[in-house]
């Protein structure tokens, strides 16, 4: 049986075993459960305690002892379309915080703010911020460097992006400093010579809606990249981006 799914309900390593153990044993005392679980009386008291709130559990009283016993399984169904009707409601209520906590970032428009994101999930964030961003955009276009080596841990990180790129009507130009890569649709491409002895150390570079991304490896080489939002450095890379581009054939 496969419990970890039950961590996604929202219970915790403890409260599974507990909750398993009534399961297993029916009606017992706190004691009895708390031997069975290796855990101490005042830890196996909070965890019922959660339990009881959330419908797994409840309790009825003997001559000499009070018992606990797990509900219906079924209950669980219950625990989660609450847990989805609470992070609905926070979701609201961050959706109208959001325009306030926009307002406390970035107070001085032209520093530039620099982010800095490590391994697959790093490189695979990155993308997600330039989809996420570009999106909103008037012009959905953005503009890639792509380097050699770095370009294939970006597909890795994401074999579906391009696809979600499409899907999203966003466009893109790349100049490509190294021989490979393909067109996937929405895009253009064209290739720029680059001394062979410089080929493995170039830097993916995408400038897109007021940020770039730097995306390269590390001496060990781990993927690792940097975000930096400002509007002023953005408008001057795609300048010489535009400038480079009308030069290629």
């Amino acid at each position: 049986m496969d419990i970890t799914i039950l961590h996604k309900a929202g219970l915790n390593d403890k409260e599974i075993k507990v909750f398993l153990k009534l399961l297993e044993y029916g009606a017992i005392s706190v004691r009895s459960l708390a031997e069975l679980c290796d855990l101490n009386r005042g830890t196996t008291y909070d965890v019922l305690k959660k339990l009881q709130e959330i419908g797994l559990v409840s309790y009825y009283h003997t001559k000499t002892k009070q018992r606990f016993v797990a509900e219906d399984p079924e209950k669980l169904l219950k625990v989660i379309n609450d847990r989805e009707e609470e992070l609905q409601s926070v979701k609201e209520k961050i959706k109208d915080l959001i325009p306030e906590l926009k307002s406390l970032q970035g107070k001085e428009e032209n520093k530039p703010v620099t982010k800095f994101y490590e391994g697959r999930e790093g490189i695979k964030f990155i993308l997600d911020d330039i989809l996420d961003t570009v999106v909103k955009e008037r012009d959905k276009t953005y503009f890639i460097y792509s380097a050699e080596g770095v370009r294939e841990d970006i597909y890795n990180a994401y074999p579906s992006y391009n696809k979600k790129r499409i899907k999203q009507n966003i466009k893109a130009q790349t100049i490509s400093l190294s021989e490979g890569g393909d067109t996937y649709g929405l895009d253009e491409r064209k290739w720029m010579q680059v001394a062979n002895a410089e080929k493995n150390s170039m830097t993916y570079i995408v400038i897109y809606a007021g940020k770039c991304a730097f995306l390269s490896r590390d001496n060990q080489g781990t993927s690792v990249g940097v975000i930096i939002e400002n509007r002023m450095i953005y408008a001057t890379q795609k300048e010489i981006f535009l400038k480079l581009w009308s030069f290629l054939k």
